[in-house]
């Protein structure tokens, strides 16, 4: 027997998880003037039974209120109600939008990239994950690990077709059991949530197909190289989940991103978003790679990008140019885009990209140079020469990443006091949960949450 359909109102908090409440379907046309209530003091909440200080304490309640373009619903279990979630932004009681809303702080910073440059944002999130019960794994790459998990992948292709996310590609990654699926851009803040639309669903296929998966940005331990010290290893078996943004500048419906008389093949505009974007990174770090484990490995996120410089079809650089194959001048301008490789599933999507445009919009504002171009490996270059490019390291640890944060005063700026102040006191709670415990133990810890 199965009883009334529910819809779950949903929003991505600050710590990148999915939190909400379902209401009958029945009611949803109610609930889409309306709203659901939440307290403001759980936009405090850690990933863990926790919470942080926050400006709001036992008062104060915010609308959630239903974005109808951005429902996703998957009916593909007979024995089960159908998957039915539509994401939310938040209000205060007298209709005006809530500042500490990370989608609505998306949207603004998209608001002025367009009202001040003239600009859209095309945008897509990467994401790996990792799927624990697959056997044998089959090396990364290969045919084999493909096959490993041949009905969980043509599952969640079809549930994310059925979803509207526009899948691309299914299929394993660079470490052993580690899989990755990509969507189509999308513009502006359908970007962001096509991420969190990606994350849940897979998740949902996961869960009736009896599987464990996990996008948590560290590997389990035993996949780690044998003999390796943790977590200041120079390199993993596995590289560790990232979640790379890719992203391309549009302007009047035209690729604007592309020169082919350039240095890189950067227009002048997307040169000065890509110097904004460098200069800020490492503070950029604290909302794109924010988790304990994000810093396991040899650089945050996704485990290579370990520098703040720009490379051309560089992934040890932070922003890569992704040059493309095309011949054709236009498909060559379609094609050609940048990828923001420091950053990870632990992050709250909307403050990642927000963040992003907010920095590539700084160096807009500023006319900031081109910054330059690194071939190789930023590790092999002598470090004086490393100073005369620029070129300086991502932080080492998230506690570093906060640090960058609080030092950089032009990061700050952009957000409104509750949200960033919460922000940081939930981040840095988190640091001091994960305190005395082993390596192995924190792993755990955000394997089994994200």
């Amino acid at each position: 027997m199965r009883g009334e359909e529910l819809v779950f109102l949903a929003w991505n908090d600050l710590t990148g998880l999915t939190r909400g409440c379902g209401v009958p379907v029945s009611e949803l046309d109610e609930r889409m003037d309306r709203g659901v209530g939440w307290p403001m003091a759980n936009q405090a909440l850690t990933p863990f039974p926790a919470f942080a200080d926050n400006p709001w304490g036992p008062a104060g309640e915010v609308r959630m209120k239903p974005d109808p373009a951005t429902q996703l619903r998957i009916n593909l279990w007979p024995d089960q109600p159908p998957f039915n979630v539509i994401l939310c932004d938040a209000f205060l009681a007298d209709g005006t939008p809530w500042d500490a809303c990370p989608r609505g702080f998306l949207r603004m910073a998209l608001d002025d990239l367009e009202r001040e440059a003239g600009l859209r944002l095309l945008a897509a999130f990467s994401l790996d994950f990792d799927v624990a019960d697959t056997s044998p794994a089959g090396p990364p790459f290969t045919l084999a690990a493909f096959r490993a998990a041949p009905d969980f992948g043509a599952l969640t292709v079809r549930a994310l077709r059925d979803a509207g996310v526009e899948p691309e590609t299914f299929g394993p990654a660079s470490g052993v059991g580690q899989y990755r699926v990509t969507c189509r851009p999308a513009f502006g803040i359908a970007a962001a949530d096509r991420c969190v639309a990606v994350r849940e669903v897979v998740r949902e296929v996961a869960r009736r197909m009896g599987r464990r998966i996990s996008f948590a940005p560290a590997p389990e331990p035993e996949r780690l190289g044998p003999g390796r010290p943790w977590p200041e290893q120079s390199g993993f078996e596995h590289p560790g989940n990232g979640a790379p943004i890719h992203f391309s500048l549009q302007r009047d419906a035209l690729p604007a991103g592309f020169d082919a008389a350039r240095e890189g093949g950067l227009s002048e505009v997307a040169a000065r978003f890509a110097a904004g974007v460098v200069r800020h990174m490492p503070a950029l770090c604290a909302f794109t790679a924010p988790a304990v484990a994000s810093y396991f490995g040899p650089g945050p996120g996704c485990g290579s990008a370990g520098y703040a410089c720009c490379g051309l079809d560089n992934r040890k650089a932070g922003l890569r140019i992704c040059a493309g194959s095309a011949r054709i001048p236009l498909q060559t301008a379609r094609q050609f885009h940048l990828e923001y490789r420091p950053a990870d599933s632990a992050a709250n999507p909307y403050l990642a990209l927000g963040a992003l445009v907010r920095a590539g919009l700084q160096g807009f504002r500023e006319a900031l140079p081109p910054p330059p171009l690194v071939e190789g490996d930023p590790d092999e270059l002598p470090e004086e020469e490393r100073e005369r490019l620029g070129i300086r390291r991502l932080p080492h640890t998230l506690a570093g990443a906060l640090d960058a944060l609080e030092a950089d005063a032009t990061v700050r700026s952009w957000f409104p006091a509750s949200l960033l102040d919460t922000y940081i006191a939930v981040k840095r709670k988190e640091v001091v949960l994960m305190e005395g415990l082993s390596p192995q133990e924190v792993c755990g810890r955000y394997r089994e949450v994200y």
